[in-house]
């Protein structure tokens, strides 16, 4: 299987440049889609979900079935994606097992023991067997999100798309929801559209960043911090001091801890004394790549 976008473009009324050329390929299991708020991942993962057109480009989507194009075709496209935007309603009064079993129904399963047994797997699949008769309304942020991609499995989609999915969630409910999206990757493509780092060095063998509309790096995301190897160095300093380290240094990134200012330099060796070198992360691969860009644009 595989996801091939071509020199994508979608620009709105208000002339925001949404998407810029944007060109990726992507194969079976899980993708990341990395980016800032308003960084064109939404926008991306609309049009791929055939919610919105786009102004120029292609895409294509290869299974075994032959080859759809996701711009023009877009029953054949619907007929086999899964997707789970960043927001969805539920009816509120209606248990999670009934909600599902409607959802099959209008997905086509129309054999009732074969829908009846979609419905068990999938319930038992994302951790929901137990709250099968509980209303949705009372469900956890996490436990939507679970549901959600249950909604989005029906039918075994070749392509699913998952935009922001753990944004909010406590930690013992984004370790859960990851453990069915590691799942889920197995048998297709899997698009995983997030501003969280952590989402993407957990789950990812294949990544993009992108930001204001522009793909910035693709690749492993392993790969991406070996090439950072001996050029991330860490120093902690008085917050005041901040403004003059980003003047002297290439500064990263910085976060408060314990009261004190931790900041990431980029440098091939190293800055002046008291700086130490650090194993780079996904977190100083999406930085460094974020800043080059912008510095770029300066």
């Amino acid at each position: 299987m595989e996801l091939r976008i071509d020199n994508l473009t979608k620009t709105y009324p208000n002339g925001t440049q949404a998407l810029k050329g944007v060109s990726l390929t992507l194969g079976q299991g899980m993708f990341g889609l990395l980016g800032p708020n308003g960084a064109g991942k939404s926008s991306l993962m609309r049009t791929l979900a055939t919610l919105q057109e786009a102004d120029s480009g292609s895409a294509t989507l290869t299974t075994d079935d032959g080859d759809i194009n996701v711009l023009t075709d877009k029953d054949a496209v619907r007929r086999t994606l899964g997707y789970l935007p960043q927001e969805f309603g539920v009816y509120p009064k209606v248990p999670a097992e009934e909600m599902l079993t409607h959802f099959a129904a209008l997905k086509g399963l129309s054999n009732a023991k074969e829908r009846k047994e979609t419905v068990e797997y999938l319930l038992n699949m994302t951790n929901l067997w137990d709250a099968r008769k509980k209303n949705l309304g009372g469900f956890s942020g996490g436990m939507r999100q679970r549901f959600g991609i249950a909604v989005a499995l029906l039918g075994n989609p070749k392509l699913i798309i998952v935009d922001e999915p753990t944004a909010g969630l406590d930690p013992a409910e984004r370790n859960r929801f990851h453990n069915v999206l590691a799942e889920v990757g197995e048998k297709s493509i899997v698009i995983l559209s997030t501003h969280i780092v952590e989402d993407v060095s957990e789950l990812c063998s294949n990544m993009a960043i992108i930001n204001k509309g522009e793909i910035l790096l693709q690749g492993d995301p392993q790969f991406a911090m070996e090439s950072l190897r001996g050029s991330i160095w860490k120093k902690t300093i008085d917050k005041h001091a901040l403004a003059e380290h980003q003047a002297k240094f290439h500064v990263i990134s910085n976060r408060l801890v314990l009261g004190k200012t931790l900041i990431h330099v980029l440098s091939d060796a190293q800055p002046e004394e008291g700086f130490t070198s650090v194993e780079p992360d996904l977190e100083d691969v999406y930085f460094s790549t974020i800043n080059a860009s912008q510095e770029t644009a300066a």
